[in-house]
């Protein structure tokens, strides 16, 4: 009896195992005692990864969406998009001679940047750059280099300008600022050159100042430079300073640094005066320049020797507006030179020297009057006298 019994609940409990691995549950009769539940068995937890997996692993990195950009990174970019293509090289190039083996070969010399004026392949560079250059060569953008000749300089002003006959799809001109905005200090200063030869780098910063005097490399103060604290280094030269529209605004030049490399301190030629020299040079391979028709030193030798402030009329040229408005040069006397008449100022503005008798001319035109102070004998008097085209 007892070994039936254990037979029944053998076969029971087989069963119930049965229901269990295939997973199904038995529906319970009606009025019955419900069936046993299957028991499931849990599964085995994942196995985490090591501690030192988690702690050397970074966090995903998702790249930043255009519209995370700010505006003024917006604006950035898009102005180097823009005029980067009108940004190119100027490399300076010398021919070295080997006596021994009797051959010769160019090799750099020099290097800044430039920007492409008009579709005819002019560029604007700084007269610096291309000083004393045997040859020179222009490399825009797309590596694509050109040699170049050169068309004029104003060494007075820093400028040169080059031609490339390069073909005009490739040949982006530069845009100048409306003559109507004024600039602002403050206002955002985006600079693009080569400087060191890393080309088309740029740099982001301020116009930290207007009207600013510096002395150039062609001997006289060049006035109204823009002072800007975007990064200006060795290279940038000739290079463009763009406001945030794109537009020129000046033309890199120089920097003030006592370690030879940025502080801070870059100045610019201003696009006003680019504007109004470069098409001027194009037209006739060289800047107009005004004057009074006079003969002066521009060294001021005897000015110094003497003492003298101002700028001595060393002689008057025949039929000239000096000549008509009966200015007086230097005499020959019994005792030697007897000195005529000494400029000490335009229009009322002091002139103390050459630098600044041309900067008071500078923006006259042919044909303009002014009024020109004079010390004659000792006593002062004022003329008029109409400048001219100087040949």
């Amino acid at each position: 009896m007892r070994h039936r019994s254990h037979a029944r609940l053998c076969a029971f409990i087989a069963v119930a195992a049965l229901a269990a691995a295939s997973g199904c549950k038995e529906r319970p009769s009606p009025g019955g005692p419900p069936p046993p539940s299957a028991t499931k068995v849990p599964e085995a937890p994942a196995t985490p990864p090591a501690a030192s997996t988690i702690e050397t692993m970074p966090p995903p990195v998702t790249p930043p969406s255009k519209g995370a950009l700010i505006e003024d990174e917006r604006n950035t970019i898009s102005v180097f998009r823009e005029v980067a293509p009108a940004t190119v090289f100027v490399t300076q190039k010398r021919l070295v001679v080997d006596r021994m083996w009797g051959t010769a070969v160019e090799v750099p010399a020099g290097s800044g940047s430039g920007f492409v004026w008009d579709a005819d392949g002019h560029i604007v560079t700084n007269f610096h750059v291309v000083d004393n250059a045997q040859s020179l060569v222009v490399r825009l953008q797309g590596e694509k280099t050109f040699p170049a000749k050169l068309v004029g300089v104003e060494p007075r002003k820093d400028i040169a300008v080059l031609k490339i006959e390069a073909p005009k799809d490739m040949l982006k001109p530069i845009q100048v600022a409306p003559l109507r905005e004024p600039l602002e200090v403050g206002q955002k200063a985006i600079a693009i050159g080569n400087p060191f030869g890393l080309d088309h780098t740029l740099t982001t910063g301020i116009i930290s100042a207007l009207g600013r005097q510096v002395e150039g490399a062609g001997g006289v103060t060049i006035r109204d430079m823009i002072q800007t604290d975007a990064a200006i280094n060795p290279g940038n030269s000739g290079g463009p300073l763009l406001d945030s529209s794109g537009h020129l605004i000046g033309m890199n030049t120089m920097i003030f640094s006592k370690s030879g490399t940025s502080a801070g301190i870059g100045f610019a030629v201003p696009s006003t005066t680019i504007a109004r020299i470069v098409p001027q040079i194009i037209k006739t391979g060289k800047a107009e320049t005004v004057g009074l028709g006079i003969q002066l030193d521009p060294a001021h030798r005897l000015e110094r020797r003497n003492g003298i402030r101002g700028v001595i009329v060393m002689g008057v040229i025949p039929g000239g507006p000096a000549d008509k408005a009966g200015l007086r040069g230097l005499s020959e006397g019994d005792r030697g030179l007897v000195l005529g008449d000494v400029i000490v100022g335009i229009d009322g503005t002091p002139v103390d020297d050459y630098d600044a008798l041309y900067n008071a001319l500078d923006t006259k035109k042919p044909g303009d009057k002014v009024k020109v102070d004079l010390l004659r004998n000792g006593q002062k008097t004022t003329v008029e006298v109409a400048v001219e085209l100087l040949t």
